[in-house]
């Protein structure tokens, strides 16, 4: 909405009102789109430059009457094809200019320009102003010298007062376009500054990152179900707190289960309760998490682990937002954002009759996919300093830095922990430097040591580089998915993830160099 005290403050505007004020003897009047007044009018102490309109504020219902005509006439323009248009008053013959305000099509207020006669009005004309004003409370004296003071326009003076008043009306509405346009671009370098770093309690200046941020303040106004994928580690749990504390339902409770973590049953009780006697051991009634939730928002982490019964279960909520207790003979009813969450390939598991289609297409109305940090080199050196700052900080230590080899050595390792790795490699260097402000190499695990050795091929396995190209590749192929099996403890879906090469290709190249007996890669 327009701020009026900046309206009435812009220079434009106050020279343009001086104008009317001056030629036309007008009181320019301001009321918003909903027809109130935003001049300072109606103000104990406010000195009027018409006569006629200080005598009528005077009258016992003086002001009633400003007001009737404002809200009738602001009324009609807003519905009016035209932007401005004369009108008659409360009193009659005596008259006022109106012109609306509009900003992108959207009526916000109205100018108006009053009051005023016209110069062919007659004296017998002049007497009926009077006598309405003797008749609402006006001493005969002052209705005349009212009268006497109102401005007769002549045509071509009326026409000057209406452009100037259509004027008045256009430079409020360019300047509200402009403070909008400039609060936006505040809002929007704000939301650049805020999410260039960090969203919520994720970190990460990367492409990647930068986009997920930016999804997810798209969905922050919405109640849609998020699917959250992505290796562990990454912070799926990080995406779904974004999420609901980024919403409309951010102040009330958010849940999280790991569905991994229970079997079939103990899952159907964790997540819809049970009534007493259900089962053995159930010696009460206990709410589920489904109803604990209600109103919030519930996270089902490693969705991909339920049982096919369990998905059925979790269709019926997203459907129909009813679920049954164990034990219980009537469904109860829950209000609950659902985030999902899983580390597992659901396109396959679907394939292969593992995970029902249905209940896909339910969770994933938002697929959200976090990249591994191997994919996000850029992220890492700000993910060290957030680790090393929280966590000194908890020990009471100065913040301590990483020497340029040691960070080296975190650039070069492939983090299959992901972030969680890097947190815990940060707790235990923090532990181990003491009172040391520089954490040196010799510190880091030897996973994170050797990593480097390994990865320098060409140089540490000594490729060679005399033969020809066809067999030197070969050869150079051959060390790199022998380290890579070592290195993912022979997880061939995983590294030829890391290799950019398909599953199939990977185990053909593997039978290829002989490298399928895992006892001897892993004592080459």
């Amino acid at each position: 909405m327009i701020n009026w005290n900046d309206v009435r403050d812009l220079h434009v505007t106050k020279k343009l009102i001086e104008i009317l004020n001056k030629w036309f003897n007008v009181e320019v009047i301001f009321s918003d789109n909903n027809h109130k007044i935003r001049s300072h009018h109606l103000e104990r102490d406010y000195e009027f430059v018409n006569y006629f309109l200080n005598v009528q504020m005077g009258q016992k219902f003086g002001t009633e009457y400003l007001n009737q005509d404002i809200e009738k006439i602001g009324e009609q323009l807003n519905h009016a094809k035209e932007g401005l248009m004369e009108y008659d008053s409360f009193y009659p013959h005596v008259k006022g200019l109106a012109a609306k305000i509009v900003v992108d099509g959207e009526f916000l207020g109205t100018v108006f320009a009053y009051p005023f006669i016209k110069d062919s009005i007659t004296s017998e004309e002049v007497q009926e102003i009077i006598s309405k004003m003797i008749e609402y409370g006006a001493s005969e004296k002052d209705a005349k010298s009212a009268v006497g003071h109102l401005k007769r326009m002549r045509t071509t003076e009326g026409d000057h007062c209406r452009e100037i008043t259509s004027l008045v009306a256009e430079e409020i509405a360019t300047f509200h376009e402009e403070i909008t346009k400039r609060e936006d671009r505040i809002h929007e370098l704000n939301s650049e500054l805020g999410d260039k770093y960090r969203y919520h309690s994720m970190i990460g200046k990367s492409k990647k990152m930068q986009q997920i941020y930016h999804l997810l303040e798209k969905i922050s106004s919405s109640d849609a179900s998020v699917f959250v994928q992505g290796e562990n580690g990454t912070g799926k749990e990080l995406v779904a707190k974004a999420v609901h504390y980024n919403s409309t339902r951010k102040d009330l409770i958010f849940l999280a289960v790991n569905c991994s973590a229970f079997n079939d049953n103990l899952l159907d009780s964790e997540l819809f309760g049970h009534v007493k006697g259900a089962f053995t051991g159930a010696i009460k009634d206990k709410k589920g998490l489904f109803e604990q939730a209600s109103g919030g928002t519930l996270f089902l982490d490693e969705i991909g682990d339920t049982s096919l019964n369990m998905q059925v279960k979790l269709l019926r909520v997203l459907q129909e937002g009813t679920f049954l207790p164990v034990g219980a003979t009537s469904p109860r009813r829950c209000d609950v954002r659902i985030v999902c969450a899983t580390n597992k390939n659901i396109k396959e598991m679907m394939l292969q009759g593992e995970f029902r289609e249905d209940l896909f297409y339910r969770i994933n109305v938002i697929n959200v996919l976090i990249p591994p940090l191997r994919d996000r080199n850029d992220d890492i050196p700000l993910l060290i300093d957030h680790f090393l700052q929280k966590r000194c900080a908890e020990s009471g230590l100065p913040t301590k830095k990483l020497s340029k080899k040691c960070l080296e050595k975190f650039l070069d390792h492939a983090w299959p922990g992901n972030v969680r790795e890097l947190e815990n490699e940060i707790e235990r260097l923090v532990v181990l430097a003491g009172d040391d402000q520089i954490i040196n190499p010799d510190l880091l695990s030897q996973r994170i040591l050797s990593y480097g050795e390994n990865t320098s091929f060409a140089s540490s396995k000594g490729v060679n580089t005399n033969s020809t190209l066809k067999s030197a590749l070969e050869e150079l192929e051959s060390i790199m998915i022998r380290e890579g099996l070592k290195r993912c403890n022979f997880n061939k879906s995983k590294l030829s993830k890391e290799l950019g090469i398909s599953r199939a290709s990977l185990i053909m190249k593997v039978e290829k160099y002989g490298l399928d007996k895992r006892k001897k890669a892993a004592n080459e």
